[in-house]
């Protein structure tokens, strides 16, 4: 049995739409297994026995962890680390998926899983507390960061340029912070199968990056997001000091994938098809 921390989320959606019927997947909503009670969490997955653990639940508002971090800090750090010893002392994998917050932005080159972290903002330092936690608990796992999440489900850009771009002739867009949009329903496919080779084989345990290709900035990925709606609203390139958040964003959220490719067979995935999927969902997609 599979046990998935998360049930409303955007990737806990998807996988529960992918899992297969024979993998007996189990997923777990905040009512159930709240990750702001670490201890909660460790004896669900003692109590249920799965025979692999995905851990899809996070905090993610970003510019509230400012105010908030040692919320989220327990719950993207310290529920992890609890999950983790609980995996430990019964043998079994843990997938958790992290973020390219955990890096400082800089430079335009792509990051790799054994560059040193170093989060400029609170939601980072909290989910490098919990990869950290994950990794001294000695069970067998893998850290899956990714990043620029979207999907038909849920809050995520997609949806929010969709909204904004049928509303307004024209849209100021940050420019100059570059990422890769990464579907959540391609992270959904990675974590089963990621899942199913830690089960085969605990020695592929590590950091790994899964994000989306290719590389684009939030402006260029708001203009393909209208030209595959119809939407004819442009948008105007502004940099990030025109745009001010509480938690500083990183203008470098490029990701190097080679190692998850090379280790389990799975290439960063084409972000625009991801998009055509999200649209066809959605009822937005008109090219």
């Amino acid at each position: 049995m599979i046990l998935v921390f998360g049930k409303t989320g955007q990737v806990a959606i998807e996988l529960q739409r992918q899992a297969p019927e024979a993998a007996r997947l189990t997923a777990l909503p905040r009512a159930q297994a709240d990750l702001s009670d670490p201890a909660a969490c460790a004896e669900a997955i003692r109590t249920l026995k799965p025979s692999v653990v995905i851990n899809a639940a996070a905090y993610t508002a970003v510019d509230r962890a400012e105010e908030e971090e040692p919320l989220a800090t327990r719950i993207n750090g310290e529920a992890p680390g609890a999950m983790a010893r609980a995996c430990a002392d019964l043998g079994i994998p843990l997938v958790h998926i992290s973020t390219d917050y955990v890096f400082d932005g800089s430079g335009e080159s792509p990051r790799t899983p054994s560059d040193p972290a170093s989060p400029s903002n609170a939601y980072g330092r909290s989910k490098l507390a919990g990869e950290e936690a994950i990794r001294a608990s000695g069970c067998a796992h893998v850290i899956l960061r990714t990043s620029w999440v979207f999907s038909a489900h849920g809050a995520n850009f997609v949806k929010t340029m969709l909204r904004l771009g049928a509303e307004r002739d024209r849209l100021a867009i940050v420019a100059d912070q570059v990422g890769g949009p990464t579907p959540a329903a391609e992270i959904a496919r990675a974590c089963l199968a990621i899942a199913d080779a830690m089960i085969a084989d605990p020695a592929k345990s590590g950091t790994y990056h899964l994000s989306g290709a290719p590389d684009v900035s939030w402006a260029n990925f708001a203009r393909e997001i209208f030209a595959q709606s119809g939407l004819t609203s442009e948008v105007s390139d502004i940099p990030t000091s025109n745009f001010p958040t509480p938690a500083k964003r990183p203008l470098n959220s490029r990701m190097d994938n080679s190692s998850l490719t090379d280790t389990f067979g799975l290439p960063g995935p084409d972000w625009r098809a991801g998009l055509q999927d999200v649209l066809t969902d959605l009822g937005a997609l008109t090219t």
